[in-house]
């Protein structure tokens, strides 16, 4: 703040100058204590003047709205919306988030330091903060585009808007003491700045060595006693509410407990259309007061929490020398957003935009970020050689879960390869590294996609997003690798003849840059073409882009073949 406009906001707040804009007849939500008053609220530039009988220039009448603090999410990672960070804002705003904390890992895993910097360098009125990423890649049994060490987190520590380390998922070397593992995290104690965690199910003395390494947060608890364990011993924790994994229910004791002030609630993935149908954090809110919470404890876990948590200064609250990133609200119950204000200025109204956001020019994006698929698709070769081998190992995934099991079955034969079996739900599934041009092939079986006569690819796979196919021919999957090729990057639905639906993402293959309406209408014409293809799964391609994630148990895939994750070693069909 520059000396000139620290003087008129002292001057404004001692009355001595006019506001900028007075809002009247609101009744103002007070995170601090809980209380909620009729007052008057006085705005000078970007800053909250003072809370009182003041006179300005423009004056607002909210005809007795509620006015609270705009809304933070404090852990996401907004490449799993598919937009990119402009379009998020867009969707976002109008539901009244003026703020969130992302982890970049998605791209930082395919584009590497130049893929965060880019996440952090759009200007728009939500305040974008990010955590440095820990694990890039996930494991040494992956091909990622990218590898982070202690020197690039080093350097990410020192942007402006980077607020400390991004979870830790390597628990396991976190408490072991690994080298390189220590050495990231030193840099981030060292630099006095927060480490989120991630850690399902860690307790005991795992757990407290997790803590005494630094770890502040962790948003993967699934149940009470799990998450009152890690509070206890000081951990803070993350109530995941997204469109993937939903804790809020069971941890919904937590918000009637003095524990509460140590809890926010986040979102983790957010898809394009789960904002366009639903909302955002306005949604959790919605869903947090259903089962029962006081509406107060809410909003305080989606604005004062977070920015107390993260170091946020004169953020989360509605106070004198606060940001004016402000929500006018309909009712508490509901949470109906009316209005949202960032920094003094109204942003959107009855849930649109007031001014549209500058669109990109994805022509100035650097390659690395913009073509990110060095695939030659008429070479990549799906065959299967058959053995004398009485059985295969086959990836068994089940509809909502992200993990998998294996199971050791017969395999079908023709033709001396081993084949698909539709009659049996089993199709074959390839990862194809497509960072380094290697053409490097990973190939196997899954049971359980429900695949009748057809194939689905994407460039989405997590986490380090190589691309991802499984089919019931190998002209099937021929297709669909051939169309995400010539979108550099996307999802696509196909038979053995043709492009039935696809969707381009051409941004690090994670992102599209339309707006998350036309997302959301491309999202529905892939849904219709996997009903023609057949499926068992409500999101194939959510479950698709898990099945190549090597940490989570128990059988997957990645370009360099089958990954059994309970020995973490890579094994042999």
């Amino acid at each position: 703040m520059e000396q000139s406009q620290y003087k008129r906001l002292l001057d404004c707040a001692a009355g001595r100058i006019p506001a900028d804009t007075v809002f009247t007849n609101c009744q103002v939500i007070h995170v601090f204590t809980g209380e909620i008053r009729r007052e008057n609220v006085a705005i000078i530039d970007e800053y909250i003047a003072g809370i009182g009988d003041y006179e300005g220039r423009e004056i607002i009448d909210l005809g007795g709205r509620y006015l609270c603090p705009g809304f933070i999410d404090g852990h996401i990672h907004i490449e799993s919306s598919m937009l990119t960070p402009v379009q998020f804002a867009a969707a976002v705003l109008p539901h009244g988030t003026t703020g969130v904390v992302c982890d970049p890992h998605e791209i930082a895993n395919v584009c590497g330091m130049r893929g965060v910097k880019y996440m952090l360098s759009h200007h728009t009125p939500l305040e974008i903060y990010a955590m440095a990423p820990s694990c890039v890649p996930a494991t040494h049994m992956e091909t990622s585009g990218a590898v982070f060490d202690a020197a690039n987190i080093g350097e990410l520590l020192d942007h402006p808007r980077v607020l400390g380390l991004a979870e830790m998922m390597n628990f396991p070397g976190t408490i072991a003491g690994l080298q390189d593992v220590n050495e990231k995290i030193l840099k981030a104690i060292n630099k006095g700045v927060l480490i989120d965690g991630h850690a399902p199910g860690l307790s005991g003395l795992p757990l407290q060595a997790y803590l005494a390494a630094g770890i502040s947060s962790d948003h993967e608890c699934t149940s009470l006693e799990e998450a009152m364990e890690k509070i206890r011993h000081g951990m803070a924790v993350f109530i995941r509410q997204g469109s993937t994994a939903r804790n809020l229910e069971a941890l919904m004791p937590l918000l009637s407990s003095s524990a509460a002030r140590h809890c926010l609630l986040v979102t983790d993935d957010r898809h394009a259309d789960d904002l366009i149908r639903q909302g955002h954090m306005d949604y959790i809110l919605r869903q947090a007061v259903k089962l029962g919470a006081n509406p107060i404890t809410a909003l305080q876990m989606v604005t004062l929490n977070p920015a107390k948590h993260f170091g946020l200064e004169r953020v989360g609250a509605i106070a004198p020398g606060y940001k004016a990133n402000m929500v006018a609200l309909e009712d508490l119950n509901n949470f109906i957003v009316n209005q949202v204000f960032c920094s003094g200025q109204a942003v959107a109204l009855q849930g649109e935009l007031l001014h549209p956001l500058p669109r990109e020019n994805f022509e100035t994006l650097h390659p690395a970020i913009k073509a990110s698929v060095e695939v030659d698709a008429e070479r990549v070769d799906f065959s299967i050689p058959a053995t004398e081998q009485k059985t295969i190992k086959i990836i068994k995934c089940t509809d909502g879960q992200i993990v998998t099991e294996q199971l050791n079955l017969s395999p079908k034969v023709s033709n001396n390869e081993f084949v698909a079996d539709v009659d049996r739900d089993i199709v074959k599934i390839a990862v194809i590294e497509r960072h380094h041009g290697t053409q490097a092939t990973g190939l196997g079986f899954v049971k359980g996609i429900g695949l009748k006569n057809g194939a689905m690819a994407s460039t989405v796979a997590h986490d380090s997003h190589n691309l991802i196919v499984v089919g019931t021919s190998d002209a099937a999957m021929q297709q669909a690798v051939m169309a995400i090729v010539d979108m550099q990057g996307g999802l696509a639905v196909a038979d053995d003849a043709q492009i039935l639906a696809k969707l381009a993402l051409p941004v690090a293959g994670l992102m599209s840059g339309e707006n998350a309406e036309k997302v959301c209408l491309a999202l529905e014409n892939l849904m219709e073409a996997i009903k023609k293809v057949g499926t068992s799964q409500n999101n194939p391609f959510m479950m698709l882009s898990f099945l190549a994630l090597p940490v989570i148990p128990e059988l997957k895939i990645t370009d360099k073949g089958l990954v059994d994750v309970s020995k973490f070693q890579l094994v042999d069909l």
